[in-house]
């Protein structure tokens, strides 16, 4: 009898294991040879994608050693696409497309067959430094590059009667503290706050899709460097929170975190740790917070969503099932 329920355990584990690694099973025997995440998991009929930020370090800072990782979850969970959250260029942005940061810190980086998806991204503040408007002109050029104008929407369809709608911010402009620092002043000057605010309140009052994501690069909350002094991003919580808004994907800080209040409707999260990464305090709001290069590798399902923080070794440091 003892030895049926040993075989039993065993049948059962390996069958959970099979599920996990199914897809890498499947790539392996038509000849992939790029390596594995332990233990990544994907819901059933979903739209799965990984989300990288603070990243562009000319390979520097471990950023080649997540490349790798975000190349191997990609597949393995069958990626649709990578959202960066910017900081996509260090230190200074690029000043064209023809910039050799494209290739130093991008092209040759990612180069893993699975980071050759669609990439969605938002301005950082480095990229301010720089010319941020060569970032928009750059998807005319790149196959996989995609940043339309400094802000938009992007749907993608779950099933037949489900789908996820993300809007994607330019949030330097209300940074206060930008307006007094020569390095970014001029292009903040530019741009006009009112605008984007109303076009997100109306693109999301308009919105249909079951699910509402949000990016941006400044974080609403921190339980890094920055924490207490993420306050001019709070200006967007009555907003996300009246239209029900299901996350906020953020950078800028470099580590991971997933927060949740039980003031608001959304969850909040921080992939910072493409290259860098920085000490970590706690804080009431932060259930995870994590000093780590790395990721964010996120299924999405018709009425669940689960994050998975995947680090520059490849081990799943933290994940989150979020029902709908």
């Amino acid at each position: 009898m003892k030895n049926f329920c040993n075989l039993l355990f065993f049948l059962f584990i390996n069958h959970l294991l099979a599920a996990q690694s199914n897809r890498y099973e499947e790539e392996t025997r038509s000849g992939y040879q790029g390596g594995a995440i332990a233990g990544l998991q994907t819901l059933k009929n979903s739209v799965n994608f990984c989300v990288i930020g603070d990243w562009g370090k000319h390979g520097m800072y471990f950023q080649k050693e997540v490349a790798q990782k975000l190349g191997e979850a990609s597949v393995g969970a069958g990626a649709d696409f990578i959202i960066s959250t910017g900081d996509n260029f260090y230190p200074n942005g690029v000043r064209s497309v023809m910039d050799p940061s494209w290739t130093s810190s991008f092209e040759n980086i990612y180069a893993h067959h699975g980071t050759h998806v669609d990439w969605y991204a938002v301005l950082g503040n480095h990229d301010y430094r720089g010319n941020p408007d060569a970032e928009v002109e750059y998807s005319r050029i790149s196959r996989r590059w995609n940043m339309p104008s400094r802000y938009y929407t992007v749907k993608k369809i779950i099933n037949q009667s489900s789908s996820i709608e993300f809007f994607f911010l330019d949030t330097n402009p209300f940074q206060k503290e930008y307006y007094r620092d020569e390095s970014y002043k001029t292009k903040v000057e530019a741009a006009d706050t009112l605008a984007q605010k109303e076009w997100l309140e109306d693109a999301l009052r308009k919105s249909t899709a079951a699910w509402k994501f949000v990016v941006g690069h400044h974080p609403l909350y921190s339980a890094g460097k920055r924490k207490g002094k993420t306050g001019d991003m709070l200006t967007f919580k009555p907003l996300f929170n009246k239209y029900h808004l299901d996350a906020y994907f953020a950078g800028h800080e470099h580590h991971l975190e997933y927060d949740q209040t039980n003031n608001d409707s959304f969850h909040h999260f921080i992939s910072g740790g493409g290259s860098e990464a920085r000490p970590v305090t706690s804080a009431p709001y932060a259930r995870a917070v994590f000093s780590a290069h790395g990721f964010i590798a996120v299924s999405v399902a018709e009425t669940e969503m689960l994050a998975q923080f995947v680090d520059h070794t490849g081990k799943i440091i933290y994940s989150v099932t979020i029902k709908k």
